[in-house]
């Protein structure tokens, strides 16, 4: 059986996306997202689903551990997150002050949350939050999070989908210590890659001349300080494409050139729900 390793505790989004990955692996939470990337470099068997970015509210905050453990990345997986308020049981909308969850969760139920006029409290995490509510007991508090947690924390639904837009997709990483790559067919894929430019004018604009050139399409492009510098930045990039296509290939040796360091960290197959998108 393999093992995935996933941030938060049971009831997490994190949690429900690792099981719609893989239904029968061994599932193990982990405190924070540092170790989970700990685990995965210390364990080659091991996998870890990690949140990479949010449709709504962007970029989640782990380029830093994507930059110093390198794991592989072998998928994309685009989970749809469904915000709920809970509450203990007999709870109704006019009993709830307080509302506790994760940064996020909170940001994406903004247009909930003024309406009905709930003081906010950010925790570490969704399922955490469920779960203080159900040991707390107080009623006039409640938790944003996945009606899987209102199952496992003994919590009732207050109020379902209270999210600011129906489409709240989130984008989880699979990722791993041993490289692999699935054959290049006809399929869709992404390459995905970091690297650090060499110190000079106009560095950026030169070293992405080759993707234009040869007609590969780059998905993402995001820049982030080395060490807390900001002189010195790596970028973290997606291309459409099979690092074993030639117009791919010649457009990473032309960056390469440019660059102090290189690294590719994964290719692997487009979630299909980038298809129903384009």
């Amino acid at each position: 059986m393999s093992k995935i390793y996933f941030q938060g505790i049971f009831g997490a989004y994190s949690h429900l996306a690792a099981i719609s990955i893989d239904p029968i692996a061994e599932l193990v939470p982990c405190k924070t997202f540092d170790e989970c990337f700990i685990k995965a470099s210390l364990d080659g068997d091991a996998k870890i689903v990690i949140p990479e970015s949010n449709r709504i509210t962007g970029n989640i905050g782990i380029e830093y551990l994507i930059f110093k453990y390198r794991l592989n990345i072998y998928g994309e997986y685009f989970h749809k997150i469904e915000h709920n308020l809970l509450g203990l049981s007999g709870s109704k909308i006019s009993d709830i002050k307080h509302v506790y969850s994760h940064i996020q969760a909170l940001a994406q139920c903004s247009d909930f949350i003024k309406k009905n006029k709930l003081i906010e409290h950010v925790r570490a995490d969704t399922a955490g939050s469920a779960k203080m509510i159900s040991e707390n007991k107080l009623k006039n508090q409640a938790a944003i999070a996945s009606d899987l947690c209102a199952k496992i924390y003994g919590l009732e639904v207050i109020k379902k989908n209270i999210e600011n837009e129906d489409n709240n997709l989130t984008r989880f990483l699979i990722m791993g210590k041993n490289v692999f790559q699935p054959e290049f067919n006809n399929k869709k894929y992404i390459t995905s890659f970091l690297f650090k430019l060499k110190s000079k004018p106009a560095a950026l604009y030169q070293s992405l001349g080759g993707f234009a050139i040869n007609g590969v399409n780059l998905t993402k492009l995001q820049s982030f300080p080395e060490k807390s510098s900001f002189d010195s930045y790596f970028f973290l990039c997606d291309l459409d494409g099979h690092i074993d296509d030639t117009n791919v290939q010649k457009s990473l040796e032309e960056l390469a050139l440019h660059c102090q360091d290189f690294h590719v960290l994964g290719v692997f197959e487009a979630d299909k729900i980038r298809e129903k998108k384009s």
